[in-house]
């Protein structure tokens, strides 16, 4: 039998910040291809799989393993950084946003009805 992941609080608020994530990720492309001059082809494919990863793995956080994919998803956002380098203090800000949506949903399920 397969390990289901977290409550309902932890997979809605993960999910939720995974599909923004996913937006602004593709949003990224058109800035790595003007501003930082990528090749059009590989932004568009690379920022194209890691936006459709992001909203695959939202659909999927009913397994525990899914959390893992989203923590290795974001890695992957920061190391764009090294080809659009706004998305380094990007990639931050939704690793931090991951972090805290599991650390906060967990610990509202926790807490005991007044």
């Amino acid at each position: 039998m397969r390990r289901r992941g977290g409550g309902w609080r932890v997979k809605r608020l993960c999910a939720v910040m995974l599909t923004m994530q996913a937006v602004v990720t593709l949003l990224a492309i058109p800035v790595a291809i003007s501003v930082v001059h990528a090749d059009a082809t590989t932004a568009g494919v690379a920022g194209g799989v890691l936006a459709v990863a992001g909203l695959l793995i939202a659909g999927l956080l009913r397994y525990r393993w899914a959390y893992v994919a989203g923590s290795v998803l974001q890695i992957l956002v920061i190391a764009t950084g090294f080809v659009v380098p706004v998305m380094f203090f990007l990639g931050v800000i939704f690793g931090v946003l991951w972090v805290a949506s599991i650390w906060v949903a967990r610990r509202v399920e926790g807490a005991q009805p007044r």
